[in-house]
């Protein structure tokens, strides 16, 4: 936990709410890299197998060597004092299913899941992993009415992580080596920047053809229905990933530039959206949306990327006016 200095005062305490692939995934990370305490979340009817897999998951402690404690429960009162809290509650994408798909029903689930927060954990700082992920981000803000530096939503992190790997793989050197940029919504919103992407600060195309870095480039941007259609639901394991990379950055106070959909106010001539642009997180949040200039095809795709967003967000409104 952090106090207002950014000190370190004791074990921080992260909620994950939702106990399927992704928030187990994401609490295995958290505990196994020791940062908090891990409370795992999700509805009556599952809290049997919720306190089974937070169980299961703390017997690991002595084996991998931590001390975080991993608690299952379906009572909110429980994730009273949290610092982070992780919202992946919602339908997980089928095969055939595009995200837009989900709106309905995840809408309502969000803005539930996110009244619980509000009220027993005011002052935590909430990640959204709920897809369509732009459009959730929102609905919690406005179910929560958090100030739009302790809301984020997760997904370039999770593009990049895909990205980057794809690149060590064609290239055979260390993914630690591999830097890139990414800006928009997640999936086919993506706006790759491949002129920012090196490999130990050289240009990447010292190793490739731009034409198979634009291969690589969609593949990235279709990363997610690769896996459903393999795995015939959604991935986990990597999302989970990328969210404890952010639950780290804040936890820690890191001040690290992750791309995220974070709230803008006129940064890329976008306002009033929850949109993927690089961010600073630190022990506040988002500390600040770094601007980065950008090409007129750049700025086009980003400017097409956030009329999805608000396409996205105009549903959202009209499902239910009280999120206006």
């Amino acid at each position: 936990m952090l106090d207002n200095g950014g000190v370190v005062v004791g074990r921080a305490k992260v909620t994950v709410v939702g106990a399927g692939n992704v928030g187990a995934s994401c609490a295995l990370w958290i505990v196994a890299q020791e940062l908090a305490d891990v409370v795992l979340v999700d509805i009556p009817q599952m809290e049997g197998p919720t306190k089974g897999k937070a169980l299961d998951l703390y017997e690991c402690a002595p084996i991998q060597r931590f001390d975080c404690t991993v608690t299952g429960t379906a009572d909110y009162a429980d994730i009273a004092g949290s610092d982070v809290v992780v919202l992946t509650a919602g339908l997980p994408r089928k095969e055939g299913m595009s995200r837009d798909d989900l709106i309905n029903t995840n809408c309502a689930i969000v803005k539930s899941v996110s009244e619980q927060i509000k009220e027993h954990a005011p002052d935590s700082i909430l990640i959204v992993v709920s897809n369509p992920l732009d459009a959730m981000v929102y609905t919690a803000w406005k179910a929560t009415g958090f100030p739009t530096q302790r809301i984020i939503g997760q997904a370039g992190c999770l593009d990049i992580g895909r990205f980057k790997t794809f690149i060590a793989e064609e290239t055979g050197f260390s993914v630690e080596d591999i830097n890139t940029l990414l800006l928009g919504g997640h999936g086919d919103d993506m706006v790759p920047l491949p002129r920012f992407t090196n490999i130990a600060g050289i240009p990447v195309t010292e190793f490739m053809t731009e034409e198979r870095l634009g291969e690589l480039v969609e593949r990235a941007k279709k990363g997610g229905g690769e896996i459903v259609g393999l795995l015939g639901t959604s991935a986990y394991y990597a999302v989970g990933a990328a969210i404890t990379q952010m639950v780290e950055a804040i936890i820690h106070d890191k001040r690290r530039i992750l791309p995220c959909a974070g709230y803008c106010t006129g940064q890329y001539g976008i306002d009033g959206l929850f949109v993927g642009v690089p961010c600073v997180l630190g022990k506040n949040g988002l500390e600040r949306i770094l601007e980065v200039s950008l090409e007129p095809d750049e700025a086009r795709l980003l400017t097409e990327s956030a009329a999805h967003v608000q396409e996205l967000v105009d549903v959202v409104q009209k499902l239910d006016p009280s999120l206006a």
